[in-house]
């Protein structure tokens, strides 16, 4: 039985950065991660999906930064010298973090805006690859078919890792007490579950043209993994 989607606002969201609350939450999510296989998962996602390494990416809902800093610790010797922008609301990218991309041969910058008036103002083409984890789950799906429209112009490939909305994923996000995570943290992680995705939703929600390959699919327990790779320009269409 597949869980009809809902989502409403997550606390974590709501919280001033430096509340102490929130704080702990941030050190929760990358505990959450972990225990997710969200690294590895993307890791697998951005190889199979990028054969020659990138110049430029953007992140989307980076947060604290340090989900992208684990990408790039198993990324950085395959792919030198690459330009991240961390794109959060919140500008909450220590200096540690920059300092430990740098020591990868990576160029992190801090973006902070909502991701529509960063989308809207970046030129076609502006990035190599755009990728996002557990962050589409925020947004209504007219609010997704926008954000959509606009990577779609400014990269050739879209790579997502989200909340799996099942029955399954569900029970689990009510256990994340067994890990230690606060009260903010357990109820975020309930909420994203039910704001998740299955099937081909976050397919049906792409731009409608033919010279995208879209993959959608789960992975392991609580994943949801969405990939949108540009097969031909649109002048070739």
């Amino acid at each position: 039985m597949i869980l009809s989607r809902s989502f409403e606002p997550e606390w974590l969201d709501e919280l001033p950065p430096e509340d102490s609350r929130a704080i702990r939450s941030r050190r929760d999510l990358k505990r959450i991660n972990a225990w997710m296989l969200q690294t590895g998962i993307m890791v697998g996602l951005l190889a199979k999906h990028r054969t020659e390494p990138p110049k430029r990416i953007f992140e989307l809902g980076s947060g604290d930064g340090l989900f992208m800093l684990s990408i790039a610790r198993r990324m950085a010797k395959r792919w030198p010298g690459v330009r991240v922008l961390l794109v959060d609301r919140q500008n909450i990218v220590s200096d540690t973090t920059r300092e430990k991309f740098r020591g990868l041969g990576w160029q992190a910058e801090t973006v902070t805006a909502d991701v529509f008036d960063f989308l809207s103002t970046e030129k076609p083409g502006s990035a190599d690859l755009i990728s996002a984890n557990l962050f589409l789950h925020h947004f209504s799906p007219a609010q997704l078919m926008q954000m959509f429209a606009r990577a779609a112009e400014c990269a050739p490939l879209f790579i997502a890792c989200e909340p799996r909305r099942s029955s399954f994923a569900l029970a689990g996000s009510h256990m994340l007490f067994a890990i230690g995570c606060n009260d903010v943290s357990r109820h975020d992680a309930v909420v994203s579950v039910r704001a998740g995705f299955s099937q081909h939703e976050l397919s049906e929600l792409w731009p409608k043209t033919r010279c995208w390959s879209l993959h959608e699919h789960g992975a392991l327990p609580f994943t949801h993994c969405f990939v949108a790779n540009r097969t031909a320009s649109a002048a070739d269409v």
